[in-house]
């Protein structure tokens, strides 16, 4: 069994300051890294898909480097459009091979118990849509043809239309072609996303897409374009892919917040199962 959460869009800012004036995205981070060190069994690995920092800056990092070094498991990160590949380079320590890649973009592949893990890069310098460019594209082809192991691609755009049309506008722009790569790389169960700050499941080349929701604040969930964009204090979640050999990758959503519970299921008398 292997066991890998995703956890997406952080948006650390630096101490003191909320996001977007609202959002204590700092604080909801250090949430999410005590409901992670709480799993029982412990995930084998932590993936983060991108938007770390917020604008970005040293402060921020400072802060990421911070709280993701509390995380009991190992963590891997990619860049997201508020992120700085170079920044991440240079101010982040322990966060999987993020030196791997060329000059302007963080991808790598590592082996995490029985599946594989292939990270890209899809930010744009200064821009907030995504690409990940033909030669990245070419090393992913190449990638994926060197191993047949059950593979989880992380990629921060997601690679599908969401029917959110102002997130769709600032999506990934070479979505065609990385579908038709996946398309002839049956091995590929799952492609990890952020960016909308949903929770979203889509079909993309021949396999399942599964977009986490931010440990922060949520796009306001607007499927008729009747707004420019809005967020909202929706709960904070993150998403635990579970892979056994018999089954493949199964994709469990949790959520942030404590609830009441677990409680055991007790009928009363006379009702039935």
């Amino acid at each position: 069994m292997t066991l890998i959460a995703q956890i997406t869009d952080l948006h650390i800012r630096p101490r003191g300051l909320a996001c977007y004036r609202v959002s204590e995205t700092n604080m909801l981070a250090e949430r999410a890294v005590a409901a992670l060190n709480a799993l029982a069994p412990q995930p084998d690995a932590v993936v983060v898909t991108g938007d770390l920092a917020d604008a970005p800056d040293e402060r921020e990092y400072a802060g990421v480097q911070r709280i993701l070094s509390r995380i009991k498991a190992p963590v891997f990160v990619i860049p997201g459009n508020h992120d700085s590949p170079a920044m991440m380079r240079d101010l982040l320590t322990g966060v999987g091979p993020i030196d791997q890649g060329s000059d302007s973009k963080v991808h790598y592949a590592v082996d995490i118990g029985d599946v594989r893990l292939v990270a890209l890069d899809s930010s744009v310098p200064g821009k907030p849509h995504g690409e990940l460019g033909s030669a990245q594209l070419a090393w992913l082809e190449h990638t994926l043809a060197e191993s047949d192991r059950p593979t989880l691609i992380a990629i921060h755009h997601p690679p599908a239309a969401t029917g959110i049309a102002h997130m769709d506008r600032i999506g990934l722009k070479d979505s065609d072609a990385l579908a038709a790569l996946l398309s002839r790389n049956s091995h590929v169960e799952r492609i990890m996303c952020g960016h909308i700050h949903r929770t979203i499941i889509a079909s993309v080349g021949g396999t399942v897409m599964t977009l986490a929701p931010s440990t922060g604040h949520q796009v306001h969930l607007d499927i008729a374009d009747r707004e420019p964009g809005r967020f909202i204090m929706e709960p904070p979640g993150f998403f635990l892919h579970h892979h056994t050999r018999g089954s493949g990758v199964v994709s469990h959503l949790a959520y942030i917040e404590a609830f009441p519970g677990p409680f055991p299921f007790f009928a009363d008398e006379g009702v039935s199962w």
